[in-house]
């Protein structure tokens, strides 16, 4: 089984240590896998050797934040050099700006009544890889754990069996932090080209993951963003139904792209979703075909 699309606790979301996620990997009978954390490649080092131990390929990644035709994406890295200091110049882009970010955040979830306080939310994030980054999530946590909002009806589809229940602390980031949401504070992340560029420059390939996430509603992007030379695109991911993936694979084949698969597996606050969970529907042999640059390194 194969997995390129997992999260440590160097994401600002994640929850585990890249050893417990091999080790998790292991488990699973997952054979081939990658952590790509956000904007940061803390965890490559430690987890390669890990992967050695186990017997699994270790593919070294990174999730990194883009933009295009001002709309944001992530693009997902491969067998990058990830001691390349470009990858540092990414992190700190991000860190720099995150305590910014972090202040209007809480200003604005303030304006629609939920009086939080910066003592809760450091109380999550001080242990942080990112200790100056109140996620979404951070505040989904304090305010949904608030006796004050209880009964907010704002909040039921998060409870226990509400339509937005199964990934409560990340849905709740969809629908208050993300872009165009009355809580989205912009940051200032380089354009997709760019990042190819780097990822490219530093021997990797450069993958778009979950395009059907971040397309909703425009997927006319989709044709432009592949003339930006793209080596891949992840066709099965755990947003994606059947028939999205269907799409995303016949796109792939039109525009001589291969397809990856990846669960984007966070740990506690995407708890619907489990390793190896991305519904690939290609058997190994025709995952690996696709997968010939990746894996011959």
């Amino acid at each position: 089984m194969f997995d390129l699309h997992m999260h440590s606790l160097y994401s600002n979301d994640g929850e585990f240590s890249p050893e417990q996620l091999v080790e998790n990997c292991n488990i699973c009978n997952i054979k081939v896998m990658s952590i790509t954390d956000h904007n940061t490649v803390a965890a490559n080092f430690t987890a390669q050797k890990s992967a050695v131990k186990h017997n699994i390929k270790y593919i070294p990644g990174i999730e990194i934040d883009c933009t295009f035709e001002n709309t944001d994406f992530h693009v997902l890295g491969y067998q990058i050099n990830f001691q390349d200091p470009a990858f540092a110049e990414i992190e700190n882009n991000i860190r720099t700006q995150s305590m910014t970010i972090s202040q209007i955040r809480l200003e604005k979830i303030k304006k629609l009544g939920f009086a939080i306080s910066e003592t809760e939310l450091n109380a999550l994030s001080k242990d942080s890889y990112w200790p100056e980054t109140w996620t979404g999530e951070m505040f989904a946590e304090v305010i949904l754990s608030h006796p004050a909002y209880k009964n907010d009806p704002r909040l039921e589809s998060y409870r226990p069996g509400g339509k937005r229940s199964d990934n409560p602390l990340a849905n709740f980031y969809w629908d208050f932090f993300a872009q165009g949401k009355p809580c989205f504070a912009k940051s200032k992340f380089p354009s997709m080209q760019e990042i190819i560029d780097i990822i490219h420059a530093t021997g990797g390939y450069a993958v778009l993951a979950h395009p059907c996430v971040n397309l909703k509603g425009k997927m006319h992007l989709l044709s432009d963003i592949a003339k930006l030379k793209l080596d891949g695109i992840e066709a099965f991911s755990s947003y994606h139904c059947k028939e999205e993936a269907a799409t995303i694979r016949h796109f792939a084949q039109m525009n001589n792209l291969f397809i990856t698969c990846g669960s984007d597996f966070h740990g506690k606050i995407k708890p619907a979703i489990s390793l190896g969970q991305h519904h690939c529907s290609l058997t190994e042999k025709e995952l690996s075909d696709q997968l010939t640059k990746l894996l011959r390194k």
